[in-house]
């Protein structure tokens, strides 16, 4: 039976840890600014900005929400960047996505300073981590890591397969369990006998979002299943990639969805931004 992997608590401990730093470096006169950019009205975008709002404000940030409306310009979002980019107050930015239609959002991210891009998907960033010599990481495969190093399991040696290549979870995820010594395999849709491949797995991390495709007979037993996904199922109900019921018997640890790998993520991103104020401070 496998033991839960609870996202919950594990973000609980990462938010206090922070928590401690962040007043420390008030009495040092220092205070942490997070800004966070919102283009439209995607509800979904407006959840994950109140729940940043509210981690900021949990852990001793001050938090900066620029609301722009539908309509905005890609000129008009470069200049906010830009303004950000100068304000010392600031010291990460985050730019929520997905934008609206007819703003690149890869031009916009490209336009964050590297010091102070708290997603780490700037391609100054992105090919630190390639290299192994990373200040910031994407925030929900860092997130993966911290789940997988609460279970005491040690990655070195390790069969470790990836489902999904994506450049936010897919990619950079593979990157990190490659730097911890992990046997790493990336699967996506032009993967052939993906369930022979994933069956082998000592780690298997799934951020492929299909609901409950990850059944019982692509688990190894004894496996950790790490689930990434966040889907709805054919009631409506919030679930993962991975089959929880089917799947829990044989794994040695599992995460919930929910509950598991979206608590981290939120975590993670405090985790950069206040590297970044310690950084643009001198402190490391």
């Amino acid at each position: 039976m496998g033991k839960i992997i609870d996202g919950k608590a594990v973000s609980a401990d990462v938010k206090a840890r922070i928590a401690i730093e962040t007043a420390e470096l008030k009495k040092q006169g220092i205070e942490v600014g997070l800004a966070v950019v919102i283009v439209g009205n995607d509800p979904a975008s407006k959840v994950y900005v109140r729940n940043k709002k509210l981690a900021c404000e949990a852990v001793g940030f001050n938090s900066y929400e620029y609301a722009l409306g539908e309509d905005t310009t890609e000129e008009q979002l470069l200049e906010l960047v830009d303004k950000l980019n100068s304000d010392p107050k600031i010291n990460g930015i985050l730019v929520q996505l997905p934008l609206p239609k007819g703003l690149d959002d890869k031009v916009i991210i490209n336009n964050i300073r590297p010091e102070k891009d708290v997603d780490a998907f700037h391609p100054v960033n992105v090919g630190k981590i390639m290299i192994g010599d990373y200040s910031f990481l994407p925030c929900t495969p860092a997130g993966v890591m911290e789940l997988i190093a609460s279970t005491g399991t040690e990655i070195e040696g390790k069969e470790c397969v990836v489902i999904g290549r994506s450049n936010i979870v897919g990619k950079p995820m593979a990157m990190l369990l490659l730097h911890k010594s992990g046997t790493v395999t990336v699967c996506h849709s032009r993967t052939k006998n993906l369930k022979e491949v994933c069956s082998r797995a000592d780690i298997l991390v799934s951020a492929v979002g299909r609901a409950k495709m990850i059944t019982a007979d692509y688990i190894k037993e004894g496996a950790v299943v790490i689930d990434v996904g966040m889907n709805r199922d054919e009631n409506g109900k919030l679930c993962g990639d991975v089959d929880f019921a089917s799947c829990e018997p044989k794994a040695s640890y599992i995460t919930p969805v929910p509950g598991g790998v979206g608590p981290m993520t939120i975590a993670m991103l405090m985790q950069n931004t206040l590297t970044a104020a310690k950084q643009q401070n001198g402190l490391i």
